[in-house]
C-alpha cells in the first residue's frame, strides 16, 4: 500500500525536471537569439559592407558568367545507335579531361574552352516504338509481363531504340551554329563503315521504290482492264456480278493500297537517310538558371555574411577555450 505515494512523488519530481528542461532550452534559444542581435549591433558596419560587397560582385559575376543549354533532336539511322553514345561519350571525355586541341582539331568545335559538358539520352516515346512495327510491339509486351511497364520502357535495353535522342551541351557564352552544331553533326557522320551502309541502303531503298512502282503499274493495268470489262453489255455485267463475289480482286486492292503507303514510307526514308546521324531540330541559347547560374547576387551576401558570422562564433569559442585553460 506504501508504494503508491512513492510512484507518485517519483513521477512530479521527473515532470518537474522536464519542465525545468524544456525551460532551460527555450532561455538558452532566447539568450542565443540576443547574443546574435548583439553580434550584429556590434558589426553592423562590416555587415552591411560585406552585404554591398557581395550584392556588387554578384551582379558583376551573373552579368559577365552566363551558361547556356543546348539542344539537338538527332535519329540515329542504320543501326548506328551505340555508335552514337560511343562518340557522344568520347566527346564528353575529353571535355573533361581539358582536352581542346581534340575537340578544336577532331571535333572542330570553334571555342573549345567554352564547351563545358555533353550528354545523350533518348526521348522516351514507346508509341513511336511500336508503332508499324510487330516485332517491336510483342518485345515491348513480352519484356512487361515480368516486369513494371514504365521500368522497361526506361531501361537501356529498350529505350536506346527509340528513334528520337536528346543531345544536350552546355557552354559558358552562346554559341551558334558554325561553331557548335555543324562541327558536332559532321564529326558524329564521319564513319567510313556507316557511309557504306548508309549507301547500301538508300540502294535498296531506291530500287525497292522502283519495284513497287512497277507492282502498282501492273494492278493498275489489271484495273483498267476490269473497268473495261465491266462496263458495256449485259454478258459483261455478268462478269461484274463475277468479280465483285471473287475475293482476289479485294486482295489486289488490298495490295495496291499497301504498296502506295510503302512507297511514301520510303520517300520519308529517302528524306531522312540522307545523314547517318541526321538531326530533325536544334536549339541554342537557352539560359541554364539552375543551381546559382544568374543567381550569384543573392548567393554571395549570404555567403560572405555566413563565413564572418563562422569566423565570429570561431573567435568567441577560441576565447572561451583559453580562459577556461588559464583559470
Amino acid at each position: 500500500m506504501s508504494a503508491t505515494p512513492q510512484n507518485t512523488d517519483n513521477q512530479e519530481i521527473d515532470l518537474s525536471q522536464i519542465s525545468k528542461r524544456i525551460g532551460n532550452f527555450f532561455e538558452n534559444i532566447s539568450a542565443s537569439i540576443f547574443k546574435g542581435i548583439l553580434f550584429f549591433k556590434r558589426n553592423i558596419l562590416w555587415v552591411g559592407t560585406l552585404f554591398v560587397l557581395g550584392v556588387g560582385i554578384g551582379l558583376y559575376l551573373d552579368k559577365t558568367t552566363k551558361v547556356y543549354d543546348n539542344e539537338i533532336i538527332v535519329s540515329p539511322n542504320f543501326g548506328s545507335v551505340d555508335y552514337l553514345y560511343a562518340k557522344v561519350d568520347l566527346i564528353s571525355s575529353k571535355i573533361n579531361d581539358g582536352d581542346t586541341l581534340f575537340l578544336k582539331n577532331v571535333v572542330g568545335i570553334k571555342e573549345p574552352k567554352k564547351l563545358k559538358r555533353i550528354t545523350i539520352a533518348p526521348i522516351t516515346d514507346v508509341y513511336k516504338f511500336i508503332n508499324n512495327s510487330d516485332k517491336n510491339f510483342e518485345f515491348v509486351k513480352l519484356l512487361a509481363e515480368d516486369g513494371d511497364i514504365k521500368k522497361i520502357v526506361n531501361e537501356n535495353l529498350t529505350s536506346k531504340n527509340y528513334p528520337f535522342h536528346l543531345l544536350s551541351y552546355t557552354t559558358d557564352k552562346e554559341t551558334s551554329d558554325e561553331k557548335t552544331v555543324k562541327p558536332l553533326l559532321n564529326f558524329l557522320n564521319n564513319s567510313n563503315y556507316y557511309k557504306i551502309i548508309q549507301k547500301e541502303c538508300l540502294n535498296n531503298v531506291k530500287l525497292k521504290m522502283v519495284e513497287n512502282d512497277s507492282i502498282i503499274s501492273q494492278i493498275n493495268g489489271l484495273l483498267n482492264e476490269f473497268s473495261k470489262t465491266s462496263s458495256g453489255a449485259s454478258q459483261k455485267s455478268d462478269k461484274l456480278v463475277y468479280y465483285n463475289e471473287n475475293s482476289q480482286l479485294d486482295e489486289v486492292i488490298k495490295t495496291k493500297d499497301a504498296l502506295v503507303t510503302e512507297q511514301g514510307q520510303h520517300r520519308l526514308e529517302l528524306v531522312n537517310y540522307d545523314k547517318i546521324i541526321k538531326d530533325s531540330s536544334i536549339t541554342l541559347n537557352i539560359k541554364n538558371t539552375q543551381v546559382v547560374n544568374g543567381k550569384m547576387k543573392l548567393v554571395l551576401p549570404l555567403l560572405f555574411i555566413g563565413l564572418f558570422i563562422l569566423i565570429g562564433y570561431f573567435k568567441s569559442y577560441y576565447k572561451n577555450q583559453m580562459a577556461k585553460l588559464k583559470s
